[in-house]
This record gives C-alpha cells, sequence and structure tokens, in this order.
C-alpha cells in the first residue's frame, strides 16, 4: 500500500524534476547525501532542506520546505518517523504534489492526511533504489 508500483513510477516519471530533500546536508556519510546524488544523475533537481541551508551537490539550500522560492514536485523525508508527519503537511502547504517518506519512515496518519490533501505518497522506501528498477 505505502510503495504501490504505479505510485512510484507516477512520482519518479511524471510527477515533475524538482525534489525537496528534508535532511540533506554536506555531511556525506548520511544516507540522503548519496540519494540526492543518484537522483541528480537521474536528472532530478535537488534542494537541500535541512535548518543550516547548506550547498549540496551545487544546489543552494534552504533551512525550511516554505522558504523555497520556486515550486517543488516531490518533498523527499529523511527525518525520524515522530518528525515526519509535519512535514508532509508543509509539503501540501506548499503545494507539491508528492511525499516520499524514505525507508524506516512510516507514519500512518500523515499518510492519510497527505492523501486525502490530493498528493500522491509512497512511504518506507527509496528513491534511489526505485528509481534505477524503471529502467
Amino acid at each position: 500500500m505505502y510503495g504501490d508500483p504505479a505510485t512510484i513510477r507516477k512520482i519518479l516519471t511524471e510527477l515533475g524534476d524538482t525534489w525537496a530533500i528534508v535532511g540533506l546536508s554536506s555531511n556525506e556519510r548520511r544516507a540522503a547525501h548519496g540519494v540526492a546524488d543518484v537522483l541528480q544523475r537521474y536528472g532530478k533537481r535537488i534542494v537541500p532542506v535541512h535548518p543550516k541551508a547548506e550547498t549540496v551537490h551545487g544546489e543552494r539550500g534552504y533551512a525550511t520546505l516554505d522558504d523555497i522560492p520556486f515550486e517543488v514536485d516531490v518533498v523527499d523525508v529523511f527525518v525520524n518517523s515522530d518528525l515526519a508527519g509535519p512535514v508532509a503537511d508543509e509539503a501540501a502547504a506548499i503545494g507539491a504534489k508528492a511525499v516520499w517518506f524514505q525507508l524506516g519512515v512510516v507514519d500512518e496518519s500523515a499518510y492519510d492526511r497527505t492523501r486525502a490533501a490530493g498528493l500522491d505518497m509512497v512511504m518506507d522506501r527509496c528513491p534511489a533504489i526505485e528509481i534505477p528498477r524503471l529502467g
């Protein structure tokens, strides 16, 4: 349910190429750093979102989703499950088309709220694993 193949394909191929990555910093040891690199290699524009607002992979960072001065298609969430729900709510508030919760990030009520707001959503999956599978 949370990783429906049709929804995964739609998010990765149809919804647009601007991905805000919440939790992405310049720390190369963090999973978000490697996933952002893979997304860039597949033609996605990554937007780092982290309190430090660091530039990562050549892209300017922002402290919050609300600080981003352009449209975001997908919000990719690399925060603990207990912090992820408010991020999903912010994604809906800024007009994103989809929310993607990374491996291990699960919040069923956030999933329900996000879907009710009209956004596509995937939980407990990694786009860097899923995108090469599309062929």
